[in-house]
């Protein structure tokens, strides 16, 4: 018997459907010749403040993979990241080890259903939130939820590790 598929047969929108999770898919028109970076594209196409879109970045913290969820408005604090992941240095994954590692393709990377569950940071201002947009795992496709669920399904560490100012282009 093949498992149930959820909506939009993304790994997330069955990670949500089996949790139970409260939820809402939401789709835009993803342009691939944009430049402003995916979590942006996603905020300015929904017509949601950019604070509560959230991108998923993959880092590597002491050699380790790590997931690290900022805002799309803000930047990812690699020392705060190392420091909330308990190591000592942070860096960006390369995109080839983050898709690996997640069974998704940059720019549509989630923190939910990923292939290896990875360790994750939540940044502390999503709880500022009653509800935040993560993707959905797929490019043009996000999901919006409560950020208590976020961090329940993710086993989520909280901790304040972006910095305001320009988002990173590696955004998930």
């Amino acid at each position: 018997m093949s498992p149930r598929r959820a909506p939009a047969g993304t790994p997330a929108l069955a990670a949500l459907a089996a949790a139970g999770v409260a939820h809402r898919v939401l789709a835009y028109a993803h342009d691939p010749s944009t430049d402003l970076g995916y979590g942006t594209e996603a905020a300015a196409a929904l017509g949601v403040d950019p604070a509560r879109v959230l991108k998923t970045l993959v880092a590597t913290v002491d050699g380790s993979l790590w997931v690290a969820v900022v805002p799309v408005s803000g930047t990812l604090d690699l020392k705060a990241l190392a420091a909330a992941a308990g190591g000592r240095r942070a860096a960006l994954a390369p995109a080839p080890d983050a898709e690996r590692a997640t069974g998704y393709v940059v720019g549509g990377i989630s923190p939910l259903g990923q292939r290896r569950r990875l360790p994750t940071v939540l940044d502390a201002a999503a709880a500022e939130h009653a509800e935040v947009l993560v993707s959905a795992g797929r490019r043009g496709l996000d999901v919006a939820l409560a950020p208590a669920d976020l961090v329940r399904l993710t086993s989520a560490v909280v901790a304040p590790v972006a910095r305001a100012g320009t988002g990173s282009r590696s955004s998930g």
